[in-house]
């Protein structure tokens, strides 16, 4: 009985004692990435991934305002600099997870081409972005049509998203003919989704450095940053499209 006793109890410990709950704010355009790595980290792990996703203002926001969150995969860099600006977060834990591309897409096969022709004679009913205010993607889309002179002539054409997510379903529903979306949201496994597209050139905006803040100090927190940081997350992510090259 004494060694029944002993194995049943080490087994309880080492199972669901290890296992955790992280609870992930990500932005919109990161997570159909998140969703794939957060069940190759689970199997690995043990650990449950809870994922909450909107634009990157919004989810700083809630972070302010004392949502419980374990960590924070924003769209930009500026939110998380302000956030361990303002201690909010666990010390030395800020680094740069993703480099995004910004993409104009439409699922029609014959709308956009190389030349940017929809664009420059203004041939559709209505183009979609994410708020600028809110959400990085929406600024760099700001910025592409700003540089390219359009922003003035489209502004009654625009239909705006609250998040980059919501910027898609405008498109991929056809409430809207083309829209700035986030490389990731088309692209899977080397494929563009079915359309026609415009990858954005680089030097058209200016750079979409995505990266990750741990607010708590908890073991499946740290885990889960620090897969994204293996060679297994980094894979998962160059596969939607992100550049990595930079990540640190």
């Amino acid at each position: 009985m004494p060694k029944l006793f002993s194995a049943t109890l080490l087994l309880c410990v080492s199972m669901p004692a290890l296992a955790d709950e992280v609870r992930v704010a990500v932005a919109a355009n990161f997570l159909d990435a998140i969703t794939t790595l957060s069940g190759q980290f689970e199997r690995q792990s043990g650990h449950t991934v809870l994922i909450s996703s909107g634009s990157t203002g919004k989810l700083y926001a809630q972070i302010k305002n004392g949502a419980p969150f374990d960590v924070f995969l924003a769209a930009d860099e500026a939110r998380p600099a302000l956030l361990e600006h303002e201690a909010a977060i666990v010390p030395g834990s800020r680094f740069t997870y993703a480099l995004g591309t910004l993409v104009l897409w439409s699922p029609d096969r014959g709308l956009i081409d190389a030349e940017q022709s929809v664009l420059n004679n203004g041939d559709f009913r209505f183009l979609a972005i994410a708020n600028p205010a809110t959400a990085p993607y929406g600024r760099a889309a700001q910025e592409v049509l700003t540089g390219m002179g359009l922003w003035e002539r489209f502004s009654k054409k625009m239909v705006r998203g609250e998040n980059i997510g919501q910027t898609y379903q405008y498109v991929y529903s056809r409430n809207a003919d083309l829209g700035f979306v986030a490389k990731s949201q088309v692209f899977s496994q080397g494929q563009f989704a079915d359309g026609s597209w415009w990858e954005v050139p680089a030097d058209r905006y200016a750079p979409i450095v995505q990266q990750a803040v741990q607010l708590r100090d908890t073991p499946a927190a740290t885990a889960l940053l620090d897969y994204l940081r293996s060679p297994a997350g980094l894979a998962v992510i160059q596969a939607y499209g992100y550049g990595t090259d930079a990540a640190q």
